[in-house]
């Protein structure tokens, strides 16, 4: 399967991953229009605008809208995100050329119709009260707030108050700032060629126009802990440490470390805290980013009679890794991690959040067979060497529940 990227000269970046033989297609848009790019005091902007913008664009009203993706097949999703926001889709093949068109309408020409305004901010409060109802994302919502002190530390949801101070002019604004080609991302791929798919994007996408926004570099505080008490049945408890960044000589090297903690019903933290202890309901760690810094997350669920101990063994089970790992445990690890890259390979909707993801962070897209041989040649004495000059300590703590948890 055959990668190919170019630019076009208003500023899209391209990429179309050939599928030959295959009779679906899917596309994926990734706009650099999050959280940290809202304005000053209307955090929340950028999820009202991924919402509104369905709600009519180019000839068709919302109800139109939905009619004639549905009458190509297309299944369709969007989300706004910390740092960017993502449209995709997938398709017949033989219909990739109209649903572009329609989705072209949706990014350049939507109606931000001020009669629906109001529900699309309504849309985004009901979002951010069901936080209320996920104890887990209100604790990571929270202590992301904490990690960062660049506008990484905002809620993609914004807060009530941000939200109440929003109006259709504000968000109208923010779209025409925000929503330019420069910087855009759109990723293809499935049974078509790069050479139709450029001819199509040249000609529905070549005269694109609009403005852009510089995204915010990454900073953070110290590490320290933090405890929100509420009066709950359980205690959340969640952890940040630093970790290479994409990109980085390690990052794979670092992912199998993550595959080890928390690949399966084998890995050391639910053997160790949930198996063997009986601490917790729920227990997990796994890797993240966002542009120039990454970090390794975890979480426990408990009681808040096993809250102190939980955090004791959730630290020190991850900083065992500094001991190094064993050569099955590697071997786990990389099976794991090959068997989650041939399942992305298995869906093509995957395939473009990922290849717009690799732009984004690395700069180029990345084939399925390069990461699989960049998984294979870390053997054991490099995954140790890593561990041992990389120790994960000291990390940003947070905990959620009725009871202080001592660090």
């Amino acid at each position: 399967m055959e990668i190919r990227q170019t630019r076009l000269a208003n500023g899209l970046t391209l990429v179309v991953e050939e599928h030959p033989g295959k009779p679906g297609v899917a596309f994926g848009f990734l706009i650099p229009a999050g959280a940290t790019t809202d304005p000053e005091g209307f955090e929340g902007a950028a999820a009202v605008l991924e919402r509104w913008l369905w709600k009519g664009a180019g000839t068709h009203d919302a109800r139109g809208f939905a009619h004639a993706l549905d009458a190509l097949g297309v299944r369709r999703g969007s989300s706004a995100g910390l740092e960017y926001t993502t449209f995709s889709a997938a398709m017949l093949a033989e219909n990739f050329a109209p649903a572009l068109r329609l989705f072209a309408d949706l990014l350049v020409r939507p109606w931000l119709d001020a009669a629906s305004f109001a529900a699309s901010v309504k849309s985004v409060e009901e979002e951010l009260a069901g936080l209320e109802d996920n104890p887990p994302r209100k604790l990571f919502t929270r202590l992301r707030a904490e990690v960062f002190s660049s506008p990484h530390r905002r809620n993609v949801e914004g807060s009530f108050e941000s939200l109440a101070r929003l109006d259709a002019e504000t968000v109208r604004a923010s779209f025409a700032r925000r929503y330019g080609p420069e910087g855009v991302i759109l990723a293809v791929a499935g049974g078509v060629t790069f050479d139709e798919v450029l001819d199509t994007v040249t000609e529905v996408l070549g005269d694109w126009r609009g403005g852009s926004s510089a995204l915010p570099s990454p900073s953070l505080t110290r590490p320290h802990a933090r405890h929100w008490p509420e009066e709950t049945a359980q205690v959340q408890i969640g952890l940040y440490y630093r970790d290479v960044p994409p990109g980085h000589p390690d990052f794979y090297v670092a992912r199998l470390a993550a595959q080890v903690l928390s690949g399966g019903m084998s890995s050391r933290l639910f053997t160790e805290i949930r198996e063997k202890r009986g601490l917790v309901y729920s227990v997990h760690a796994s890797p993240g980013s966002v542009k120039g810094w990454g970090y390794l997350a975890a979480y426990a669920g408990t009681t808040p009679e096993r809250a102190q101990a939980t955090l004791g063994l959730l630290k020190e089970e991850i900083a065992r890794l500094a001991a190094g790992v064993s050569g099955e445990e590697l071997e786990r690890a990389k099976i794991g991690v090959k068997s989650a890259l041939v399942m992305q390979g298995e869906s093509a909707r995957a395939r473009v959040g990922a290849l717009v993801r690799d732009v984004f962070l690395f700069g180029r897209p990345r084939t399925l067979s390069e990461m699989q041989r960049e998984v294979e040649a870390v053997d054991l004495e490099r995954m140790n060497a890593f561990l041992a000059r990389h120790p994960y300590d000291e990390p940003w703590e947070g905990v959620l529940g009725p009871l202080e948890v001592a660090s």
